[in-house]
């Protein structure tokens, strides 16, 4: 029996801009993505029947072809008819990342069964050819692929590296009810500010460009070169979610949890992606423990979650391969 263990990196977005509407329906973005150590564990064994099981510690966690990992193997059955002879798969996932948090638990999860079965089965497939698979998959799998710090454009798919920066720390908070819908917040943001896009006539004139996410490139890049205190603390006063914009007025806790962030000893507190995660940027470990210490006195809610998490240079791990 053959068995591939992977670590799935979640991912938070220093910066996540909505620049207009695309004609596939999918809104064009700008984000920079950072891969953070907050991992979930998968593991892959072959089996000897022609069928895909997927099982998953978390109750909330479907195992059937609504789960992304699901759907990850199911399409690299589909891209690759000739493994019918290794049989099937027994996926198993290990949560720690948070359902539904605006962390990327999904899209990790099938990115790392991508890397696994491409080991297991001895496909041959390069980065760019998983990151091509992870796009039919889903915006932040292309992404995950790789991990580390990046600039996503398009729909998010379109990936490229950034300075590594992998020597800052997150504190993270959730409160464990709370879930917000990727689709809601991007549907929402449309229908209060969708007159704000490009109409199709000017955006066909002119591309959708940003105009925000600049400065935070520059400031990575800054940062990875010197490495100084004030260039970490310009890093956290660009943090920019335009999703705060509609998730926070309608969730008054992810407001609140944020507001009690930003007093705290930080560089910058931000929500991630379309929440109901929200992360301090801190320069080091002992920085952000005091920043959660300080967190559970001000808000003794046993209903809110808290993590400490390094940013990584890397999202899939390889555990074990034989």
């Amino acid at each position: 029996m053959r068995v591939c263990s992977l670590a799935a990196s979640a991912k938070i977005n220093l910066h996540l801009e909505i620049l207009g509407n695309r004609p596939d329906g999918y809104h064009e973005l700008a984000m920079v993505m950072q891969s953070i150590g907050l991992a979930d564990e998968i593991e892959i064994r072959s089996l000897s029947t022609d069928t895909i099981r997927v099982h998953c510690s978390h109750p909330d966690v479907p195992t059937d072809d609504r789960n992304l990992a699901y759907r990850a193997a199911a399409l690299i059955v589909e891209e690759f008819p000739s493994i019918a002879q290794y049989g099937g798969v027994e996926i198993t996932i290990q949560k720690h990342i948070p359902v539904a948090a605006g962390l990327a638990g999904g899209s990790t999860n099938a990115a790392a069964v991508l890397v696994g079965l491409n080991l297991l089965w001895k496909l041959g497939l390069t980065q760019t050819d998983l990151q091509a698979l992870g796009a039919k998959l889903g915006s932040d799998v292309p992404f995950c692929i790789t991990g580390g710090t990046m600039l996503a454009t398009g729909r998010g798919e379109q990936v490229s590296p950034l300075p590594d920066v992998s020597q800052l720390y997150v504190v993270l908070a959730k409160y464990r009810h709370l879930a917000v819908s990727t689709a809601w917040a991007y549907k929402t943001y449309r229908q209060q500010f969708g007159h704000t896009y490009p109409t199709p006539e000017s955006a066909h004139r002119q591309p959708h460009t940003s105009a925000q996410s600049g400065p935070i490139v520059s400031a990575l890049a800054k940062f990875a070169q010197n490495n100084a205190a004030s260039d970490t603390l310009q890093l956290g006063q660009l943090l920019y979610n335009d999703l705060e914009k509609v998730v926070l007025p309608a969730h008054p806790l992810v407001q609140h949890l944020r507001d009690e962030l930003y007093r705290q000893p930080t560089l910058g507190a931000m929500m991630s992606g379309s929440g109901p995660t929200v992360f301090a940027l801190t320069q080091s470990l002992i920085q952000a423990q005091q920043v959660q210490a300080a967190l559970k006195v001000a808000l003794p809610d046993p209903d809110l979650d808290s993590w400490i998490a390094p940013f990584t240079n890397t999202s899939i791990r390889v555990i074990r391969h034989d």
